[in-house]
């Protein structure tokens, strides 16, 4: 049997990107979140959405398969290799890359429909999708999550017991060169206690909120 495509392209380009709100963060209504990989950072969002559920996380595109008990448009847009392909050369991505041979990407369309409709959304994504964003979405706050040390990083990633020693290795090395970037972000917060970081990120977005 033919393979069916798992999601229609349902985003036509759309005429022009929305104004984002210039810094601060209190106003801010694109906000970029990246960190190394077992930072913290999904741990972080969850809490922080606990909050304040009026914040909206993005929801990628990607031409991976669905995991058992993914929900298409909800966890993540599901395409076809040809569609994401479609929408890559139709300029309809803030930012996408490849990753292990399957291509993942934020679509421009929903995120810009969001805000026109004053919702403050979230993008969870890795160093090089917030350095495209700086380009597509320059107004954007960028924000970067690092650990306490990279040995505290380690322990992180062992204690999940999800990879073997040779994807620990890799993980490390990315996040060396990932940590090196933090400069280039206009927060950086570390991630040392759970309820501390998120108080922190509080205090960034919600200024004055109690």
């Amino acid at each position: 049997m033919s393979e069916q495509p798992r999601s229609p392209l349902i985003f036509p380009k759309s005429s022009q990107s929305p104004p984002l709100a210039a810094r601060p963060g209190a106003e801010q209504t694109l906000i970029v979140f990246t960190g190394p990989s077992g930072v913290g950072k999904g741990t972080v969002l969850q809490a922080l959405l606990a909050l304040h559920p009026e914040l909206k996380v993005s929801t990628s595109a990607t031409t991976r398969k669905p995991r058992d008990g993914e929900v298409d448009g909800q966890h993540y847009f599901f395409l076809t290799r040809s569609q994401f392909q479609d929408m890559v050369a139709q300029d309809e991505f803030l930012e996408w890359a490849e990753f292990a041979g399957n291509l993942y990407g934020t679509p421009r369309l929903p995120v810009f429909e969001r805000i026109e409709q004053g919702q403050r959304v979230i993008l969870e994504i890795e160093l090089e999708g917030a350095r495209q964003v700086r380009k597509t979405a320059p107004s954007a706050l960028q924000i970067f999550v690092r650990p306490p040390s990279l040995a505290e990083l380690e322990a992180r990633i062992r204690k999940r017991g999800q990879d073997s020693e040779e994807a620990i290795a890799r993980r490390l090395a990315r996040a060396e060169i990932e940590l090196a970037s933090a400069d280039e972000f206009d927060i950086c917060l570390t991630n040392d206690s759970l309820e501390q970081t998120v108080a922190e990120l509080e205090k960034i977005l919600f200024p004055g909120h109690s």
